[in-house]
């Protein structure tokens, strides 16, 4: 039931005079793999070669460590790199949004990355 919720149309956000509707990407980005862990050399390399150049105009990132439970019920713990991103809300930032975390499986060899993503209001 969950996993419908997450597919429901987003309500559109109206904003405030002085105010720019976006979305506001967040992605997790699980670092364990097959043999050892995705270094931070490793995330700011990938920053800047699959991440920066489609997002130029800024983004924010932050490590952490999260949990999850796994087909075996077991939960398993692993450190993350997570990536903010507000961008206008058109297809061509919906398709860099999407190459990036294809990108990262691929590249690192990972079953998913988390994107949570949602309206907002931005203003400078």
């Amino acid at each position: 039931m969950l996993a419908a919720y997450g597919c429901a149309a987003v309500r559109e956000t109206t904003c405030a005079p002085g105010q720019e509707r976006s979305v506001n990407d967040v992605m997790y980005f699980g670092t364990a793999k097959s043999v050892g862990v995705v270094t931070p050399g490793e995330w700011t390399e990938f920053l800047r070669t699959s991440v920066t150049p489609r997002f130029p105009q800024g983004l924010t990132v932050w490590q952490a460590s999260g949990q999850w439970k796994g087909a075996d019920g077991a939960i398993v713990h692993e450190g993350s790199f997570v990536l903010s991103l507000v961008h206008p809300d058109n297809e061509p930032s919906e398709t860099a949004v999407r190459a990036i975390t294809s990108e990262y499986k691929s590249r690192f060899d990972q079953e998913s990355v988390l994107r949570v993503k949602s309206q907002a209001c931005v203003s400078f």
